[in-house]
């Protein structure tokens, strides 16, 4: 809240959410015109109303209305309140309270989210060194092909790290609903092995083991348990120590 010893900077959170009578509302504007800290606590007021607002909002049951007009004449008005610096004190309170409550939501849920892209951000340096470690290994292998569209495809292994990168060139985008999806072929038993996001090199999901080719098929968005088509290409891995 704003400093001062004038009683009015304690109404900015209640002007924010139009709560005031009409006479505290005239007057509060009056302030507002002459008052930096109450410009500035009206306007983080109202955006975290507005913010709160629209992450809760539901649309009122059709009967809503009726029922609020039909017993709106059996409702007994409050008495007035005694005016002065205690009542906007008891008032301001509450509001004070709902400020604080609505501010620790609002803060909790942007470390939340800073957090999740962290640890997303971990997880794409951990992934990019892992791709590089591949590409440069000293033990690399790379086999060669060119899918049922004609694009261009490699897999680079490496049996040291136990991990292969795909890399595709000329690959048509995925139609809406699909995307490329990488396999590890165990025998003929396929394993997923990731989803290709774009062009470029993708690091496959997974140790190598024992596979003997690398698949790529088209699948539902989100990839699949097993493959639903047959692969656009299928690279066979060439043989090394231990596979």
């Amino acid at each position: 809240m704003s400093g001062g010893a004038d009683p009015l900077h304690a109404l900015s959170g209640a002007y924010a959410l139009d709560a005031l009578d009409p006479a505290e509302h005239e007057a509060f504007a009056r302030h507002l015109a002459s008052c930096p800290l109450c410009v500035q606590e009206v306007r983080e007021f109202s955006a975290t109303a507005a913010r709160l607002g629209s992450a809760v909002a539901l649309a009122p049951p059709p009967a809503m209305r009726a029922a609020v007009l039909a017993r709106i004449d059996t409702v007994r008005q409050q008495p007035p309140v005694r005016r002065g610096i205690v009542a906007l004190r008891r008032r301001a309170l509450p509001l004070a309270l709902a400020a604080c409550l609505a501010l620790a939501t609002a803060l909790g849920a942007a470390t939340l989210w800073q957090r999740e892209q962290a640890r997303e951000a971990d997880r794409a340096v951990h992934d990019l060194r892992e791709l590089t470690g591949v590409l440069t290994a000293p033990d690399a292998r790379t086999v060669t092909g060119r899918s049922v569209s004609g694009a261009r495809a490699a897999v680079v292994v490496s049996a040291a790290r136990d991990r292969a990168a795909f890399l595709g060139a000329g690959l048509p985008a995925a139609p809406d609903g699909k995307t490329y999806q990488l396999w590890f072929a165990d025998d003929g038993v396929m394993r997923p092995a990731g989803l290709v996001a774009g062009g470029g090199a993708t690091l496959l999901s997974g140790p190598v083991g024992r596979a003997t080719a690398v698949g790529l098929t088209l699948e539902p968005a989100g990839g699949s348990a097993q493959p639903t088509s047959r692969p656009l290409v299928l690279l066979a891995l060439a043989a090394g120590p231990g596979r």
